[in-house]
């Protein structure tokens, strides 16, 4: 049985969602990855092509004052600029590179130093969309401040699982920040709260 204080964690993934051009290409390009029976993962409506800027376990009980805590950070940003480089792999799974630029990243450690005090250790598969979580996913969600922020972020959008496609640069703006519940693979399956950058 699960320790009640994993019972009441959620697997939150604050994220940059894409404009529809940008969004259906990521789902074009997921759909025409071989199906793996080990993965399966596409992109689709449910499963929403994503920038993830931060990621960590939460309380339920205190998502009002992660909201706000997000809302200080985002509330007053301008549309923000990002440009897609190219796709990549590591291992098997397959991305789109997004152009390490000096206003991303510095949105991003400026959500990661705002949310700092409300990370919770312990989290499971139980805080993931549908309690689906592969121990990966528990795991990756578990480190990201370790092992892939600050210094280490390395922005991109996650397409699945294959050999990467052939992508020219395309550049578009991120107009949406969004507070996502996330799922298997780490996908974004529920927007909690949105917000919309404004100029």
């Amino acid at each position: 049985m699960l320790a009640s204080s994993n019972v009441n964690l959620l697997a939150l993934d604050v994220a940059l969602l894409l404009p529809p051009d940008v969004r259906q290409l990521a789902i074009r390009l997921s759909a025409a990855l071989p199906i793996d029976p080990a993965h399966r993962l596409r992109l689709d409506d449910d499963r929403v092509p994503h920038v993830t800027l931060a990621q960590q376990f939460v309380r339920i009980a205190e998502l009002e004052a992660v909201s706000d805590r997000i809302d200080r950070v985002v509330r007053v940003l301008p549309p923000l600029p990002l440009r897609i480089t190219g796709a990549g792999a590591t291992g098997s799974t397959v991305w789109l590179a997004i152009e390490r630029s000096e206003r991303l990243v510095g949105l991003h450690e400026r959500l990661m130093d705002a949310l700092r005090g409300v990370e919770r250790p312990g989290g499971t598969a139980a805080a993931f969309f549908g309690r689906d979580a592969r121990v990966a996913d528990v795991l990756w969600v578990a480190g990201y401040r370790l092992a892939s922020s600050f210094g280490a972020f390395t922005p991109h959008i996650t397409l699945g699982h294959g050999d990467p496609p052939r992508v020219e640069p395309v550049d578009f703006e991120a107009t949406t920040v969004a507070a996502c519940h996330l799922g298997r693979f780490c996908t974004c399956r529920r927007a909690l709260r949105v917000w919309t950058l404004r100029r």
